[in-house]
């Protein structure tokens, strides 16, 4: 039974039923404040899941609070989660009106219960196991499956791949024009936190096929490389949808230190009828970088006719029937396989880093006040 003196004071009713739904801090506390039909609710503002604000989510018909960051949904009064997920509950906390104003017993909330999840398969520790270096060729070019058409950089990426093979190599080849998936719903600009290892997308959806990606760039391979065209000065929209999505990837160094990309080579294959290599060589660099990758010398092989020379029809002879291109590919395996390979004797990578940089800095949410 809660005493006078548990209870505070958080407002003027007329005030807070002017909103649906919105966070308050009251004495160091969190909470999620709604207003529906003519009741007032209040639970922790904190989710269960990854610590998103409900009250910054929003209000259903049925009174379930949904958060903003992830889509769980919890019951504006008795914290409850939503049909089915009971089991997962926030704190709600006992509320009155009295002349006028909103009192909170913060001292009797029901207590928080979180369900124990299965973690997502990706969730696995980072461990390399035993065997052959494994080398993963990512072709980022688009077409229309049913109507296909010559690719000079999948045509370079095969070549490398086939070298693979002959090194002795395990080789995986991940099409991203065959794969189904989300493009970034951009978590990170919600919060650093929304963004979560595995990504959330691919925690929510079981159909998305990212996951084929992580799993080849964090657990599978040794060494990758990524084929790209040239597109207006860019590497292909393929390409930058994946990196979007590996955001998450490179947001667990972020925030956790943890890095997932430990002793793992990448190289680069970039093909197109116009010229800007070494921009789309150097955002390819810059940014696998960022995840951890490791280059070995000359990290990229590459082809253009220029500005002037568009001319498709003899560009694609000129890489098909290019010795000197696909020898180029083939050295470009043994340089990353090579390198992979020094790296495996090494042992075992750190699962955390001297941070230094853009991460040496602490996330204004982790700096004490």
């Amino acid at each position: 039974m809660a005493s006078e003196e548990t209870w505070v004071d958080i407002g003027a009713a007329e005030t807070l039923s002017a909103l649906p739904l919105q966070r308050l801090q009251i004495r160091n506390v969190a909470l999620a404040v709604s207003f529906k039909d003519g009741q007032f609710g209040v639970v922790s503002n904190i989710c269960n899941h990854a610590g998103g604000p409900l009250g910054e989510g929003h209000l259903d018909d049925n009174g379930y609070i949904t958060c903003p960051w992830h889509g769980w949904k919890f019951h504006r009064c008795s914290g409850l989660g939503e049909p089915g997920f009971e089991e997962d509950r926030v704190p709600a906390f006992p509320v009155k009106t009295e002349n006028g104003r909103v009192l909170v017993d913060l001292a009797h909330a029901s207590k928080r219960h979180a369900k124990p999840h299965a973690p997502h398969p990706l969730e696995r520790k980072v461990e390399r196991q035993p065997g052959p270096p494994r080398l993963a060729g990512i072709s980022t070019t688009v077409m229309d499956a049913a109507n296909p058409r010559f690719s000079g950089s999948d045509h370079l990426l095969m070549h490398a791949l086939r070298a693979g093979q002959q090194l002795g190599a395990e080789t995986r080849m991940i099409k991203l024009n065959d794969l189904k998936f989300r493009a970034c719903e951009g978590y990170y600009s919600k919060a650093a936190e929304a963004c979560t290892w595995p990504c959330s997308i691919t925690q929510m959806d079981p159909k998305d096929e990212m996951d084929r990606v992580y799993e080849a760039l964090v657990h599978w391979a040794d060494a990758i490389i990524v084929a790209s065209p040239i597109r207006w000065g860019a590497a292909s929209s393929l390409y930058f949808k994946m990196a979007e999505r590996l955001n998450c990837v490179q947001n667990a160094i972020t925030i956790r230190n943890n890095v997932l990309i430990r002793n793992k080579v990448a190289g680069f294959i970039i093909v197109g009828g116009q010229d800007n290599i070494q921009a789309v060589a150097g955002q390819m660099l810059g940014f696998f970088a960022e995840l951890g990758f490791i280059f070995p010398q000359f990290p990229f092989i590459a082809h253009s006719r220029g500005w002037s020379a568009e001319d498709m029809e003899r560009n694609v002879k000129v890489v098909r029937d290019s010795k000197e291109l696909a020898e180029g590919a083939t050295m470009l395996t043994q340089r990353c396989l090579q390198l992979a390979k020094e790296l495996i004797a090494q042992g075992e990578a750190r699962q955390s880093i001297e941070r230094g940089g853009r991460k040496a800095h602490l996330l204004d949410t982790q700096i004490p006040r």
